[in-house]
């Protein structure tokens, strides 16, 4: 016998000083415990497995009595029972093999008289049914459903919830007694069963159609409770039964999504409990936010849609923050479902800007962010730069990337742009990130007209003291391609443009030089060199200021001086060659933004790719004497492999008209193929010097598709002098036979 009953031994593991004490009073009492269940006294046993369960709450070993619990269940008397069904929910899982030995017992027990044993039974089948148990005692869940007592019928439903989570197939056994429950007076029946409705509809979608037949029956339920014609027994705060009014919308909304039949019938019950709840309260505002999540999923009318945005307009001006979170997470949401609804709700959002809860500020800034468009991208820009100025460090390196892509996505004018994209980098450049300087100078380099603008006004920032790093990388870049506008001046518009010298522009590049920021020297260095083919007075200045990194031991900057230095020494005809402008990169159309200025810029820049390729095409792979024109066809560009490697050339023609493959600069080059008995191609190629300046170091490379293999020998010689022609053999092979078309 257990030497503690269970109100002693509450009070004794209390008493414990320490956790050893308690481990070993629990310990001591365990084995009595064990000893004292091979007696076969009922009442003892009912006493023990008490004390057990207590253990078995202090995270202490019980299983020991789970059998035990399986002989209580077996009791005639009704306090074992209960303690035996608590014990086998405490103490079991689904996963148990000993809960088959339930089985009998359960089907036993909903047969019973007694409606509380009944319910016990249905309770523990609800908790812990496994798959086998539901499909075995399905069919006594289904006909308890329609018992004639209340109370049965609520647990029924509960446990009927468990099994058409375990065994989702079995959903149609309660289809037709749950449209009985619909019809349900008693609070907790209806409750239970509009739960299990729910449940049926997110599992099975074939259910749908079976319930959306019932929309006016839900309707008439929900009809009552706001009007007043319910028991206020259930009211809280003056609401009458809330949690009921939530179970129905949530089922409204999931049986009026997609169903305009559905959504018809339940639009004005919808707008009453919009109009009708009082939201002083958190309980009316409970139930306005499900009014809201059901008006907003099915197919509503346009005006109910609306008024449920407005809804949560009001939530915004609640002192509660989580009212406002909910609020500004719901409207995030529904931008794509009435946009214009939603701006007019803007001023307020921006206000979320400037709570103190940080969770308040990222929802309104990213909802803030989802409202941009053509017509607000102003506005709401401005009012996105204000909050970068005072926005902490972990909100800005998201904010830059997002001002920028908005920007320059629905930007009205490229100029409007730069400035919007100037501002952004002066506040917060260094958290700016490569694509937003990236997607800034690609932009600037297809805008001609606007080139010297955007060029003066990053350089008059920079100059400034500005020194956030995205500025700085920018204005560098600017400078460096640019640089000569600085000398110019000029208006734009209604702006007088600033006019430089090239000490001042020299002077501002080279303080850059001075900083800590290992990147923009490197940027800084790049813009010096690019100058010094552009301002022929500062050549010598620019030359000492790049020879000082020759030294430096930041490998990147020593290694770019030595380069730019050796650069700087070659004749100006090459150097100023080599030191042109950068070709602007293509811009693809969804890199920017749908105005007809951007449209235009995407036609004008498909023309300049086009161009620059066939220019391409025209130096490698040009016909004898004649260059590749504007209008010639891409696929001209493939025949000359076609004719090595092709069908033209048999053992009768074995080789091709040699031809003339670059003609510039003086330089001529050409190809003079012959293709042996191997199936080889032998090229003599020749390069010839019909300038005046003698070529030094000539290299000459050259590469063929991956299938194909390529054999370069040494040239007869590395110069050529003006007039004369050295030699080269190239021996191309095609294993693998590969077609060129």
């Amino acid at each position: 016998m257990a030497i503690y009953r269970l109100k002693e031994l509450i009070k004794s593991i209390r008493a414990c000083k320490t956790a050893a004490d308690e481990r070993a009073l629990i310990a001591k009492e365990s084995a009595a415990i064990r000893t004292a269940l091979k007696e076969d006294n009922l009442d003892n046993r009912y006493y023990n497995v008490a004390k057990l369960l207590y253990i078995h709450m202090l995270n202490y070993p019980a299983h020991f009595g789970q059998i035990e619990c399986l002989k209580l269940v077996s009791s005639p008397r009704f306090a074992h029972k209960r303690l035996g069904y608590l014990g086998i929910m405490m103490l079991l899982d689904e996963n148990q093999e000993v809960l088959m030995l339930v089985t009998n017992s359960l089907k036993s027990d909903m047969n019973n008289s007694n409606m509380y044993i009944v319910g016990l039974a249905l309770c523990t089948l609800g908790n812990i049914s496994s798959v086998e148990m539901a499909r075995d005692l399905c069919g006594e869940v289904e006909r308890l459903l329609g018992s004639s007592n209340s109370y049965i019928r609520k647990k029924a439903a509960l446990c009927a919830l468990r099994i058409v989570r375990k065994v989702p197939d079995l959903y149609e056994n309660f289809v037709s007694r749950c449209r009985t429950l619909l019809n349900e007076r008693n609070h907790g029946v209806l409750m239970t069963g509009i739960t299990l409705i729910t449940e049926q509809c997110l599992i099975h979608k074939d259910s749908l159609n079976e319930y959306r037949k019932m929309v006016p029956s839900i309707v008439r339920h929900l009809k009552s409770l706001i009007s007043g014609q319910s028991s206020s027994e259930h009211d809280v705060g003056g609401v009458a039964d809330p949690f009921l009014q939530i179970k129905i919308l949530r089922l409204l909304r999931i049986l009026g999504s997609a169903d305009a039949e559905s959504s018809e019938q339940m639009n004005d019950i919808l707008a009453q409990v919009a109009t009708n709840t009082e939201s002083s309260k958190n309980v009316g505002n409970a139930i306005l936010y499900e009014a809201v999540l059901t008006i907003l999923n099915i197919q509503a009318d346009n005006s109910l849609r609306v008024m449920a945005i407005n809804i949560l307009g009001r939530f915004l001006t609640n002192k509660d923050n989580n009212i406002r979170y909910v609020a500004l997470n719901t409207l995030t949401k529904t931008i794509d479902i009435d946009n214009n609804a939603v701006q007019r709700h803007r001023n307020i959002i921006i206000e979320c800007l400037r709570d103190a809860d940080i969770s308040i500020k990222r929802r309104a800034l990213e909802l803030a962010f989802a409202l941009i468009n053509e017509n607000t991208i102003r506005v709401l820009a401005r009012e996105l730069l204000l909050f970068l100025e005072v926005a902490d460090n972990e909100f800005k390196a998201s904010m830059v990337s997002k001002i920028c892509q908005s920007a320059d996505k629905y930007s009205p004018n490229t100029r409007w742009y730069i400035d919007t994209v100037l501002r952004t980098f002066s506040i917060a450049g260094d958290f700016a990130k490569e694509e937003a300087i990236f997607n800034l100078l690609k932009t600037i380099g297809h805008a001609k007209e606007i080139q010297a603008y955007a060029t003066c006004q990053f350089f008059q920032t920079m100059q400034s003291g500005n020194l956030q790093e995205g500025l700085v990388l920018s204005s560098l870049w600017l400078v460096g391609e640019f640089g000569e506008v600085l000398l110019n001046g000029g208006k734009i518009e209604d702006e007088d443009l600033a006019k430089y010298t090239e000490d001042e522009v020299i002077g501002v590049v080279s303080s850059i030089l001075n900083t800590s920021d290992q990147l923009a020297k490197q940027y800084a260095i790049t813009a010096l060199v690019k100058l010094s083919s552009r301002f022929k007075n500062s050549s010598n200045e620019i030359r000492s200021l790049i020879s000082k990194f020759q030294s430096s031991l930041d490998v990147e900057l020593q290694q770019r001086s030595v380069e730019y230095s050796s650069l700087l020494s070659l004749e100006s005809a090459i150097k100023n060659s080599i030191l042109e402008n950068i070709p602007p990169a293509p811009i693809n159309k969804e890199d920017i933004g749908h105005s007809k200025e951007n449209d235009d810029k995407i036609t004008k820049t498909k023309n300049e790719t086009a161009d620059f390729l066939l220019e391409l095409e025209s130096l490698g792979l040009g016909g004898a004497n004649q260059t590749i024109s504007k209008q010639s066809k891409p696929e001209a560009t493939l025949d000359l492999m076609a004719d090595i490697f092709g069908q033209t050339i048999t053992s009768k023609s074995p080789a091709v008209q040699s031809f003339q493959v670059y003609n510039n600069n003086g330089l001529v080059i050409t190809f003079d193929p012959l293709k042996d008995s191997a199936g080889n191609v032998n090229i003599d190629v020749k390069f010839q010097n019909n300038s005046s300046i003698m070529i030094s170091d000539f290299l000459f490379q050259a590469a063929v598709p991956k299938s194909m293999k390529l054999q370069l020998l040494p040239p007869s010689g590395s110069v050529i002098l003006p007039s004369n022609i050295i030699n080269q053999q190239m021996k191309v092979s095609n294993p693998s036979n590969v077609m060129l078309i």
